[in-house]
């Protein structure tokens, strides 16, 4: 069943679904990121679609070849690795992740100008504090929307 939610900044409603990522998914993204601050770090995600819901199956770490502490390129050559290796694998392209090394989690002015696919999950992981915030946005039409990013481990799934 799809939720709908009211974007932040407006009344429009979208539909919403529930993304599931593995806390092992989690912390390999936060231990990659940690790696290189102070710069942000990126990459692709991917999984399956069942029903309304999106799972995470499988993250890719790219470079961000602007090295830049505000902002990222995604390596074009990679990303073209990455979405073969998804290919081979049957998984679907989910979006893409990444850091924030001294802001929120939340889409900066450059990320909303730069989200081309409304489809995506744009997920954002924030240095701000001790412990690192993950979250995952819906973007269109220069709007966002925070997604409903559920991690779970074997001992706890919601």
């Amino acid at each position: 069943m799809n939720k709908t939610a009211n974007n932040e900044f407006g009344s429009k409603k979208i539909d919403m679904s529930i993304i599931r990522m593995d806390g092992k998914i989690f912390d390999e993204i936060v231990r990659y990121a940690r790696e290189h601050l102070p710069e942000e770090a990126c990459g692709l995600i991917a999984g399956e679609i069942e029903g309304d819901n999106k799972i995470v199956r499988k993250v890719y770490f790219l470079e961000n070849i602007d090295h830049a502490e505000d902002h990222f390129t995604m390596d074009p050559k990679e990303q073209l690795s990455a979405v073969k290796d998804m290919r081979v694998n049957g998984f679907k392209a989910l979006g893409n992740w990444h850091s924030h090394p001294s802001s929120p989690s939340r889409p900066s002015t450059e990320d909303i100008k730069l989200a081309y696919d409304s489809k995506a999950s744009y997920m954002i992981v924030s240095f701000l504090t001790e412990t690192p915030v993950l979250n995952s946005f819906h973007i269109e039409d220069g709007k966002y929307t925070k997604e409903d990013l559920r991690i779970f481990t074997k001992e706890y799934y919601f």
